[in-house]
């Protein structure tokens, strides 16, 4: 019920209460979210539940000598105020300590200085754009870390995505900027570790022993080459054999031998009858 109070006001005579509304269930559960959200916004840093990945398995050379290949982050940085997403890489001992404030290209961010002094560089930079959501499954959508080999000792590019210098092992994560500002950041990835190239002194030699698989194929095949060695030394010789007889057959003379006789029905006839 409605009544007129003193000087005008009007005021609700339902409990007492001035404007009481029922609210919207889901307010209840959307103000807190938002409430953390602008608390951790106005302290710095949102810390995302992405943990980078290497890409699938079944991607060949996902891991080499110096490079290794990540899943890119869609939908991990939607609705965040950002104009630069960086990919860090960093050694282990770096991550507990590690200051996000230290803008890319610094000398602190070099990858010309990692792994010392510099024990961080920052790479890859690309803004929300490039990592749409949801995601294309006609896409590959994967970085490739350590490819550049032009910028590699390049002071001018500190921010080069060069091969990495040794096997690791590294860690890495994404962190989104808005001007020099960081404002959001994922988790840091498990360790990572390359591949490492054999020693010259570990490749086996010829004597210092073999598998007994390698001993029997290559005695089938000494065999084998014996055998079509012999196979063609006889043909030689058997052609060899047989030209020289054709050739002698020409070139002995032919023996013709002649009779001698006389004829019978040829007489001197004046001889005879004396």
């Amino acid at each position: 019920m409605w009544e007129a109070g003193g000087r005008g006001r009007v005021r609700c005579g339902l409990g007492g209460a001035p404007h009481s509304r029922p609210r919207h269930p889901g307010a209840r559960t959307m103000a807190p979210l938002l409430l953390l959200l602008l608390l951790a916004t106005a302290h710095g840093l949102v810390t995302l539940s992405y943990t980078p990945e290497l890409a699938s398995s079944a991607l060949e050379g996902r891991i080499t000598t110096s490079t290794f290949v990540l899943e890119q982050p869609r939908c991990v940085f939607d609705g965040f105020p950002t104009e630069n997403i960086w990919l860090v890489v960093a050694v282990p001992e770096a991550v507990n300590d590690f200051n996000n404030s230290l803008e890319p290209g610094t000398p602190e961010r070099a990858f010309q200085e990692f792994p010392s002094p510099a024990r961080a560089y920052m790479t890859l930079n690309t803004t929300l754009l490039n990592y749409p959501c949801p995601e294309s499954s006609e896409n590959i959508t994967v970085l490739h870390v350590g490819i550049e080999t032009s910028c590699a000792n390049d002071t001018a590019r500190p921010t080069c995505n060069g091969p990495l210098p040794a096997s690791g092992p590294y860690r890495v994560k994404f962190l989104a900027f808005n001007g020099s500002v960081p404002v959001a950041e994922t988790r840091w990835s498990l360790p990572i570790t390359l591949r490492t190239a054999k020693d010259p002194s570990s490749i086996p030699v010829p004597g210092s022993g073999h598998s007994g698989g390698m001993i029997a194929l290559t005695t089938i095949l000494s065999i084998l080459f014996a055998i079509l060695l012999a196979g063609l030394l006889a043909m030689l010789v058997f052609w060899g054999s047989d030209t020289c007889g054709v050739s002698g057959s020409f070139s002995k003379p032919e023996v013709v031998s002649v009779r001698r006789y006389n004829t019978h029905h040829v007489y001197d006839q004046p001889a005879a009858r004396l």
